[in-house]
């Protein structure tokens, strides 16, 4: 459901009444003209179950938007979480008692822009294992400026994860369709998000000779990040695809700062892609998610915003193509989702991953 108004009753009686006694995922443009703390009040003060993000664009259908709030109704949820200061790793996952019989998913939201999301992730999976699926995204500006974009009951966060253990069968598909140009490399030393060498050397220095001999460009003071789009890390997986790491800038050290973290000693490729191979990469993303689904009743889409910043105009062929995917075996199932700052999955429904400039399509029934 596409919500459009900004008059903060008019939203929480849309809310209540589409979700009709469940939990509430709700998903805001970031340019969407409401107060959002005032919101999570009222919507707190109408005792409905909810947790959110606010994202670059959303997506309903096959359209994306800066402005607006596309909900999903989160059906038998198990628990509702709200995990702050993860940056710092001074947490508790909350514990759950699975039942081996029901089939789970959890749901989770978290700052895009924070320090140390692969330990959250990692702290989730420590504690629930494959007792359940995991899906989610990286909320936050498309400026890259950090603030307040996670809420739930308790209130709006910045550095915070929130989250839904539901009682739903989810089927997840996951490509990116990055290609190799060189590699692999080891980065040598690594601290969080940032790489400080590749193969003993200065990693920008490493990075910049082959993508300026790859992409014919030069880099200059201003241009790194109009070039980098186009030329991600992926760290090597056995029998999977690489898990991409997206540089988004360098520091005067000749230091990579990525969205993501990357440990010492780890394999990473230098990518790079073309309109056809994302396209396609989607469209297989789609059909994965179809593989063992039988009666889904919502479709999310979770596409990093940087695939619409490499294919501008063409994005929308990437979209349909999901959209089209999905609506050709399951007309009536909705279709909606955000454009993130990262994406969340247990790829193959199995070990959790933090990816970027990837593309995760959950199918819930």
């Amino acid at each position: 459901m596409l919500i459009t108004t900004t008059n903060i009753t008019e939203i929480v009686d849309a809310i209540s009444n589409h979700v009709n006694g469940e939990a509430a995922l709700i998903s805001v443009g970031e340019h969407t003209e409401i107060d959002i703390e005032k919101l999570v009040i009222t919507l707190d003060n109408a005792n409905l179950k909810f947790m959110g993000g606010i994202f670059p664009k959303v997506i309903h259908g096959n359209s994306i938007f800066d402005k607006g709030i596309v909900l999903n109704t989160l059906n038998n949820v198990e628990e509702l979480f709200l995990v702050k200061d993860i940056s710092k790793k001074d947490y508790t996952i909350p514990q759950i008692n699975f039942d081996e019989s029901i089939a789970y998913s959890i749901i989770t939201y978290v700052d895009g822009l924070t320090s140390n999301i692969s330990h959250y992730l990692s702290s989730l999976y420590e504690n629930y294992g494959m007792q359940t699926n995991y899906f989610g995204g990286g909320a936050g500006s498309l400026s890259l400026e950090q603030k307040p974009c996670v809420f739930c009951n308790e209130g709006l966060f910045q550095d915070a994860a929130v989250g839904s253990l539901v009682r739903m069968q989810s089927r997840i598909g996951v490509r990116h369709g990055w290609n190799k140009v060189d590699g692999p490399f080891i980065v040598t030393k690594a601290e969080g998000n940032i790489i400080k060498e590749i193969n003993w050397k200065n990693p920008f220095e490493v990075y910049k000779e082959v993508v300026e001999a790859h992409s014919n460009k030069q880099f200059n003071d201003d241009n790194f990040f109009e070039i980098a789009n186009g030329y991600p890390f992926g760290i090597v997986k056995d029998h999977a695809e690489c898990i991409v790491r997206d540089p988004l800038m360098v520091n005067e050290k000749g230091e990579l700062v990525c969205i993501g973290e990357l440990e010492d000693n780890t394999l990473v490729d230098i990518l790079n892609g073309s309109e056809s191979s994302l396209i396609e990469a989607a469209q297989n993303a789609a059909e994965e998610s179809l593989l063992l689904a039988e009666q889904p009743k919502k479709a999310i889409i979770i596409d990093c915003i940087s695939r619409i910043l490499f294919l501008e105009d063409n994005f929308d062929k990437e979209l349909n193509a999901i959209t089209k995917t999905i609506s050709d075996k399951f007309p009536d199932v909705s279709v909606g989702g955000a454009l993130t700052l990262g994406e969340i999955s247990s790829y193959g429904e199995g070990f959790l991953e933090f990816y970027n400039k990837t593309v995760v399509i959950g199918l819930f029934e």
